[in-house]
């Protein structure tokens, strides 16, 4: 996207949604599209701001919208690139369920919470939904052999999932049922230091390390379905990928 002008964007009036995350959707779904190459630059704030006639603010807000949704990297001192897109070595697309029997283990669920409320606004964003919408949550601890590994929460549009209840065991196997399961991801990986809550929720000191990772799962269509945040047991996980050297 070297030049912005090939870009256009009109704020929507029925839209009151701030005018940063209007941007930052309709560019979003514009790289989701493939209208734009992995490693593309994106032009600098400045240009941004200037060829579509809004703030540097809205601007950069925008573009921290779409940074936090793993499309566009910052590069320091070099500039925000079109994220590469492809399926992560490291792991298939998997549920958490189907990966633990694979593994010998038996797989079960604490349910915390699971019903339909107004989605957040990162979660309209991740989603691509609108301002006011509602989503089905799924919160709930994942265990293996009854031995709790990790705090996960779904979170997929309220049309997809009308009735949260009805999951019991696999999401995406219950998804798969209406063949509405994801069939790609994007997912990042971080660690962070639990904080009390999430440090009695997995039965581990406060502040040791977790792994938060971060999943967005797409329909064949490229339809959003699918926003989990899950946050593992560094002690049980370890996540291996093989890599090549190029010739």
């Amino acid at each position: 996207m070297n030049d912005a002008s090939v870009f256009e964007f009109k704020p929507d009036p029925g839209d009151s949604s701030p005018l940063y995350m209007q941007l930052a959707r309709k560019l979003g779904q514009s790289i989701r599209d493939g209208r734009y190459q992995p490693d593309e630059a994106l032009p600098s704030e400045r240009v941004l701001a200037e060829s579509l006639d809004v703030s540097r603010v809205t601007a950069r807000s925008a573009i921290d919208q779409l940074v936090e949704q793993g499309l566009v990297i910052r590069r320091r001192g070099s500039g925000n690139y079109i994220a590469p897109r492809f399926e992560q070595p490291l792991s298939q697309l998997t549920s958490f369920s189907e990966e633990l029997r694979r593994r010998g283990y038996t797989p079960s669920s604490r349910w915390l919470q699971r019903s339909v409320v107004l989605a957040k606004i990162d979660e309209q964003m991740s989603l691509g939904l609108s301002s006011g919408a509602k989503v089905a949550r799924l919160e709930r601890l994942r265990l293996a052999d009854d031995v709790v590994m990790a705090l996960e929460i779904s979170v997929l549009p309220q049309a997809l999932l009308p009735n949260p209840a009805a999951v019991e065991g696999s999401l995406y196997e219950y998804l798969g049922r209406s063949g509405q399961a994801p069939v790609r991801a994007l997912q990042h990986i971080r660690a962070l230091n639990a904080q009390p809550r999430l440090a009695e929720q997995l039965g581990i000191p406060d502040r040791q390390a977790v792994l938060f990772i971060t999943r967005i799962g797409y329909l064949e269509s490229g339809q959003v379905v699918e926003l989990t945040h899950s946050y593992c047991r560094s002690d049980y996980y370890d996540f291996i990928a093989e890599m090549r050297r190029e010739a």
